[in-house]
């Protein structure tokens, strides 16, 4: 890793909404179909649900706004318009920049 590497910063794509009652697990399995069609620059992805709700947020990691974009094919758009009548309404969705990345100490994880 050089020192350009260090001057990089990974990029989210964060989702806030809420489904229709009942529906989060449904949308939770094609959110997984969905995130399993990433490939180049894919860095991870969460999918959070607020206990006792269908309210939820996904974050998903890249190592670029181009990765992210070039991610998006047939088979994701056909997932997401699946997805998309499940919503209460539509999500709110934003691009972040990570800044900042704080890991545990792995001396203290024993």
């Amino acid at each position: 890793m050089d020192f350009q590497d260090f001057l990089r910063h990974k990029f989210t794509h964060v989702s806030i909404g809420e489904f229709k009652p009942g529906k989060f697990e449904t949308a939770k399995k094609l959110y997984e179909e969905a995130v399993a069609t990433y490939t180049t620059g894919f860095k991870g992805a969460y999918l959070l649900q607020e206990p006792g709700t269908d309210k939820g947020i996904s974050i998903i990691f890249w190592e670029s706004v181009e990765d992210m974009e070039a991610c998006h094919n047939e088979i994701y758009d056909s997932i997401l318009q699946k997805m998309m009548p499940l919503f209460a309404e539509p999500p709110k969705a934003s691009i972040y920049e990570l800044v900042c990345e704080i890991k545990p100490n792995e001396a203290e994880e024993v």
